[in-house]
């Protein structure tokens, strides 16, 4: 499927992910242990203000089956199992909740070398439903989502979008929001050395008028070291410094500030270790 096009939810992900992925202001540990019986374990805790909240997440795979479970703070209990290929280029995973008996999920996800189709539905007497497809190559697709709730008997969601894919560089354009916002994202690769990427999103509001932007760069200083910077319409600056100290280990420091204003509670860190025996 590698000349197919992607799922719907990757149109615009490339500028998403160089914007927004890994900024986290808050102080997160996580340790993760692999097995070679296909049982892996992995521990997180995360402080945010003075509340701490951790979860112990344990993951199965065997052949073309992953099961993967998590217990929170709150001893909540999610699974999710998923079964590749369970027929041809057919993907299908079924996810629930414990103690919450309305939460059952199942997710069908079929391939094909020109198409991609997602279906989700609740598994409860009034399902959310939901779907999505995407036409055409790994270079040109376009696509459209909708999600519709029988208890209300209304749309939910419905957006539509196109991406170009080059391998200097990648445009996407979204209409999200019910129709109501217009996103436009763009990527370039640019050919130096340090890996140096420029992305941008912008944002059109037609109930408000209002227009919005993030502009952002993401470039390897030496081995093992990636620095990004994000700009955004209203005021912010951010930045993030990720270092592979150990193989598999990540060490990731984020901080924004708001520009517009001088008080020190404008300014926000944070700080993320990832463990990989």
């Amino acid at each position: 499927m590698a000349k197919g096009p992607a799922p719907f939810s990757d149109i615009g992900k490339r500028a998403r992910d160089i914007l927004y992925k890994d900024y986290d202001f808050n102080q997160k540990f996580s340790l993760s242990i692999p097995s070679s019986s296909g049982l892996g374990l992995t521990t997180t805790g995360v402080k945010k203000d003075q509340i701490f909240v951790g979860d112990i997440n344990t993951l199965y795979k065997s052949e073309n089956t992953i099961v993967d479970v998590k217990i929170d703070t709150y001893s909540s209990v999610s699974t999710k199992v998923t079964v590749h290929d369970i027929f041809s280029n057919t993907n299908v995973a079924l996810s629930f909740n414990i103690p919450d008996h309305k939460s059952g999920k199942l997710d069908v996800q079929y391939l094909h070398p020109h198409a991609v189709f997602d279906s989700s539905i609740g598994l409860n007497p009034s399902p959310h439903l939901q779907l999505s497809a995407t036409i055409g190559s790994k270079d040109l697709y376009a696509g459209a989502e909708v999600g519709f709730s029988t208890a209300s008997a209304s749309f939910t969601k419905y957006n539509a979008g196109i991406t170009f894919n080059k391998p200097d560089y990648s445009v996407a354009l979204i209409m999200a929001e019910k129709g109501q916002a217009l996103k436009a994202s763009y990527i370039h690769y640019v050919d130096r050395p340090d890996g140096l990427t420029v992305a941008a999103e912008l944002t059109h509001r037609f109930s408000s008028f209002e227009n919005g932007f993030a502009i952002g760069t993401s470039q390897t200083v030496n081995p093992g070291t990636v620095v990004k910077t994000r700009f955004t319409h209203d005021g912010k600056a951010a930045f993030q410094c990720q270092r592979v100290w150990r193989p598999n280990s990540l060490i990731t420091l984020s901080a924004e500030c708001d520009y517009t204003k001088v008080s020190s509670s404008s300014t926000k860190f944070g700080l993320a270790l990832a463990l990989k025996p």
